[in-house]
């Protein structure tokens, strides 16, 4: 499972120019950070060149794991939404090499999961 694996929160769209300066030491010289959502303390980072994914560890969230997907590996995404008895949207990212998904994001309202599925179609599919 993925890094969000069993996260259960809501996107909510963030201050893209307040995410790079809080990422500054993430990005390479000229980065742009085009778009970013937060689900609870984590973040899902559309970049210029990847796509970047912030989970925050720990009770603290002092302990924080970068994860760095270069448009260009990945290779397909699935959405899907929520049901009468699951209540869940999902979306799954493969990467060129991968059978099973490198990463697995929940969320709680379909909105989100849309709304990040369409800014990372325009990411892949540049």
């Amino acid at each position: 499972m993925g890094l969000f694996s069993g996260l259960l929160g809501n996107a909510s769209q963030k201050d893209t120019t307040k995410v790079e300066q809080d990422l500054a030491h993430v990005l390479v010289t000229d980065e742009v950070v085009e778009l970013a959502f937060s689900l609870v303390r984590d973040l899902v980072v559309f970049t210029d060149r990847r796509l970047i994914l912030v989970d925050k560890q720990g009770v603290t969230g002092k302990k924080t794991s970068y994860k760095s997907l270069p448009y260009r590996s990945i290779s397909r995404f699935t959405v899907e939404t929520s049901g009468h008895f699951d209540l869940d949207a999902e979306l799954k990212i493969w990467i060129s090499s991968g059978v099973e998904p490198a990463e697995t994001l929940q969320f709680k309202n379909d909105k989100n999961v849309i709304q990040i599925q369409q800014a990372l179609a325009e990411a892949v599919l540049r």
